[in-house]
């Protein structure tokens, strides 16, 4: 993550989740030493007290399932690290949450916050991408992945205009 993706990603934690820890980003998630049948997480953060901050763009329904998920998460991360882990869900418009606050029991110390935003994180990726171009910045490995999975993530009904801005930018590129 360059330096740009990680003051955009912290000022989201610290605006939407009033979170003003001081954060490290964890390139490497082979660090985590995560299960292999886990769900590795979005933008895994460390804080300067040593806990962990999961930052997701939730792209599809909240429910049932997706909650198992994160929560399962967070015990591997517990049971590994033993530190207390928060996760952070960005829910754009169009996300039905189906699953209501509770308490969840655990050996596990976490807590999992979900903040609903008018913006689609899909097209907030993409004008992020458009306007490194615009910078003449060299989009880096991590931008060219996200650019490549929002075809895969977005809404079924906006798949093919993500198709289309990805094949706009990647014909632009030069090598």
């Amino acid at each position: 993550m360059d330096r740009k993706d990680y003051e955009v990603r912290t000022k989201v934690i610290r605006e939407t989740f009033n979170d003003e820890r001081q954060l490290i980003c964890i390139e490497d998630k082979d660090e985590l030493k995560l299960d292999e049948n886990v769900y590795s997480g979005g933008d895994i953060f460390i804080t300067d007290d040593g806990e962990f901050i999961d930052l997701e763009f939730q792209t599809k329904d909240f429910d049932e399932n997706e909650l198992v998920k994160y929560v399962e998460l967070a015990e591997n991360l517990y049971e590994k690290h033993g530190k207390n882990i928060t996760i952070y869900l960005i829910c754009p418009k169009g996300i039905n949450v189906s699953v209501r606050e509770c308490d969840i029991k655990s050996e596990a110390t976490f807590t999992i916050k979900l903040a609903c935003i008018p913006e689609d994180p899909c097209e907030m990726v993409l004008k992020h991408i458009k306007d490194k171009i615009k910078r003449n910045e060299i989009l880096n490995g991590d931008d060219l992945h996200a650019l490549s999975m929002l075809q895969v993530v977005c809404r079924k009904e906006d798949r093919n205009y993500y198709r289309r801005e990805y094949f706009k930018i990647i014909n632009r590129l030069q090598y």
